[in-house]
């Protein structure tokens, strides 16, 4: 029996705890020494290796924020089949986030809606378990972390570069997240003053490291803005030198046709329901910058015909995390498979030769005489 099929059969049980219950076991059985690894054929592993902001990466699939919020288990989901994983959202002070319940299964929709609104061991708890980590000296692998504000913050600005600070010098590279929500007054920073006002102290931190720029800077948008805060946050990223985009997070929308009785729930919604639109504003985001920076695809990606078209449309590299909920452990190494073969048939034999296939009038990142390849290698 697959791991698919498996999970398949297990699934009813698992769905009959509840949801941040399920979430915790699963964590507990990855800490014991939990994963779920499988080998591609060495023809697929050569196919899906790429290389973005100069890290090198396995494979083009990660793990989004929200699964690992406290550097618990990365390595586990490494070796489960994930090129990359993203840590967080780590606040700096610890924080219970919102009242329970605050996540919900739309069963009958393969999508979640979250309300948890940052829930974090906060800095110094997520410090020590990377710093465990990197002296237990680990297997390969990318980790990124995902930088959120305390809800009772007077100062985003001071949170994030508290994050920074602290958190640079662990992690291969960083996302400031101003999208989620879950946290009032949060996704006002992706205006175009306030980003720019928020950024360059950032920016200007990871300079004072010296020798190297220190890793990589990324932003994570919504999916809900106005073509005008597009535009904007494209001209921002630019101006500033952020080095990728995150695109998206979850939508405060509710698409016509959700079936689930948890659809008028408060909160994010992810999932299936989120693949178009997240992919649609991929594009755009990917236009709006001239294909000049890097960008993560996430939203809705549950197949490798998913993950093709995230990349087709723009990404570097493709996030994934509700499909884990409704398919399982299993479902790397499938996406990956399939991503693989779907590259074979068109005629691509690496990941970054298939980014932005859509735009043909658009190179890629890190094209040559790309801004982005500087910022890239």
């Amino acid at each position: 029996m697959s791991s698919l099929s498996l999970y398949a059969w297990l699934r009813p049980i698992i769905f009959a705890l509840a949801p941040e219950l399920a979430h915790r076991l699963t964590l507990l059985a990855l800490r014991s020494g939990a994963a779920f690894p499988g080998a591609l054929p060495a023809s697929a592993q050569a196919r899906l290796r790429t290389r973005v902001w100069g890290l090198d990466f396995a494979n083009p699939l990660g793990l989004a924020a929200g699964f690992d919020k406290d550097a618990e288990v990365a390595d586990a989901l490494l070796r489960s089949g994930f090129g990359f994983v993203e840590i967080g959202s780590v606040t700096p002070r610890p924080q219970p986030g919102n009242p329970r319940p605050r996540v919900f299964r739309l069963a009958e929709d393969r999508a979640l809606i979250n309300r948890l609104g940052f829930n974090s061991a906060g800095l110094a708890r997520v410090e020590a378990n990377l710093r465990r980590r990197r002296a237990a000296a680990p297997e390969g692998g990318v980790i990124g972390v995902n930088l959120g504000r305390n809800k009772e913050s007077t100062d985003a600005g001071a949170d994030y570069l508290a994050g920074l600070r602290a958190l640079s010098p662990l992690a291969d590279y960083l996302v400031i997240n101003v999208s989620s929500p879950n946290t009032p007054g949060l996704r006002a920073l992706q205006g175009r003053d306030q980003l720019a006002a928020l950024l360059a102290p950032l920016r200007a931190a990871l300079s004072e490291r010296g020798a190297g720029r220190g890793p990589p800077l990324l932003l994570k948008i919504a999916p809900d803005l106005t073509a005008e805060d597009r535009a904007d946050i494209a001209e921002v990223a630019l101006a500033q030198g952020l080095d990728g985009l995150i695109v998206s997070n979850t939508t405060i929308e509710r698409p016509a046709g959700l079936k689930s009785r948890f659809r008028g729930e408060a909160g994010g919604l992810s999932g299936a329901p989120l693949f178009a639109p997240s992919t649609a504003l991929l594009a755009e985001m990917y236009r709006l910058t001239g294909g000049r920076l890097p960008i993560v695809g996430v939203g809705g990606v549950a197949s490798g015909a998913e993950a093709y078209a995230k990349i087709r449309a723009g990404a570097s590299l493709v996030q994934l995390y509700t499909g884990l909920v409704y398919r399982g452990p299993g479902l790397p190494k499938r996406i990956l498979t399939e991503l693989a073969a779907l590259l074979r048939h068109d005629g691509f034999a690496t990941v970054a030769e298939a980014v932005g296939a859509d735009h043909p009038d658009l190179a890629p990142p890190g094209a040559g005489g790309d801004p982005a390849a500087e910022r890239s290698g």
